[in-house]
């Protein structure tokens, strides 16, 4: 999938200490120039950053948002599990950076998100809820963290991703990925149906069936 990546700029507007319990790293908040079309505010991202990053391609992990699953450990998406896996791997390899986007069920936004989990309920898959509710089976396009990676000086990454759209929207910024680390933590079989429909309708690059 061919991603269009907008030209917009990322604007850093603070930065502070931040330990984890998965190591030490700096939070760094920026700001998109373009307005979030829910907010009529500028688009906002967080990037947790360890180590040095300049010293060879870093890994890199663009998270977006998940509310049910980061929060409060939904069992219907692996996203949580995936967020904790790429902060581990960062933290083993004493450096890299987490972009966290707030672009919630794929870009569709929180209500409409737990709407679709009605129609899921009601028989249909991801794709197919998103597309009833009248959006794109993926909304999201990754212009603000591609952004985000050029403001900080950042123009070759290791990407934990199983997405192809992240890859094509990164180097369509013009930021290489020199390497594409898999992100596949162990899940439960109450999120088997989401990643099948990951992996055969949206082309995530998933390896394990379990």
């Amino acid at each position: 999938m061919k991603a269009s990546v907008a030209k917009l700029e990322a604007r850093k507007r603070a930065e502070a200490d931040f330990p984890t319990k998965f190591g030490h790293f700096r939070i760094l908040g920026f700001e998109g120039s373009c307005l979030d079309p829910e907010t009529a505010r500028p688009e906002a991202a967080v990037a947790l950053v360890m180590g040095d990053i300049q010293a060879e391609p870093p890994l890199v992990r663009i998270h977006s948002q998940c509310l049910t699953g980061d929060v409060f450990h939904s069992l219907r998406c692996d996203c949580r599990q995936q967020l904790e896996l790429a902060l581990q791997l960062i933290a083993g390899a004493g450096a890299g950076i987490l972009l966290y986007e707030q672009k919630e069920g794929r870009g569709i936004g929180l209500i409409a998100k737990l709407q679709a989990y009605e129609l899921q309920d009601q028989g249909l898959d991801t794709v197919e809820a998103n597309e009833k509710l009248g959006f794109k089976a993926d909304h999201r396009e990754f212009e603000l963290p591609a952004a985000v990676l050029q403001a900080m000086g950042i123009d070759e990454v290791r990407l934990i991703s199983n997405n192809p759209q992240k890859v094509a929207a990164l180097e369509s910024a013009g930021i290489r990925v020199v390497e594409r680390v898999p992100c596949e933590p162990l899940v439960g079989e109450r999120s088997a149906a989401y990643l099948k429909t990951k992996k055969e309708k949206l082309g995530h690059l998933l390896g394990r069936e379990d």
